[in-house]
């Protein structure tokens, strides 16, 4: 068996000003590679010292075969929060809630033991993706 591992994963961004200010000043991750201008921007970040880890944020209406109605229910979901999502892991989940919740984020859920045998938290970037912060 190879060595596989997931080197990006993708999540939509509206608007790159606000997106950066999270990633990179609230979760601290830092920019990779930033491409295009205005609202046509696609943004890597990831975790310091982690280069082979990374998050593309890009504008989910660029691909032109995307048709009004998916646009539609794309804009819809991402309202509700249930478009884009990631698991983030942390060895210490309420200073990084402490810390994160310094800035300005939607939190929909404070540091939780879950019946379930972890603890997390839960934040919204500016494009309504869901942050869940395990505990390992």
């Amino acid at each position: 068996m190879t060595n596989m591992t997931i080197h990006t994963t993708a999540l939509p961004l509206v608007d790159p000003v606000a997106s950066l200010a999270f990633w990179r000043d609230a979760i601290g991750f830092e920019v990779r590679s930033e491409v295009g201008q205005g609202d046509m921007r696609w943004i890597t970040v990831g975790p310091a010292g982690k280069p082979d880890t990374c998050i593309l944020l890009s504008p989910p209406f660029a691909d032109p075969g995307i048709t009004e109605a998916e646009r539609g229910t794309i804009t819809e979901m991402m309202a509700k929060g249930t478009y884009g999502w990631i698991l983030l892991a942390s060895d210490d989940v309420d200073a990084d809630f402490a810390r994160i919740q310094q800035h300005d984020v939607e939190v929909i859920q404070e540091p939780t033991d879950q019946p379930y045998g972890v603890r997390d938290c839960a934040f919204r970037d500016p494009a309504g993706n869901t942050v869940r912060l395990r505990q390992v």
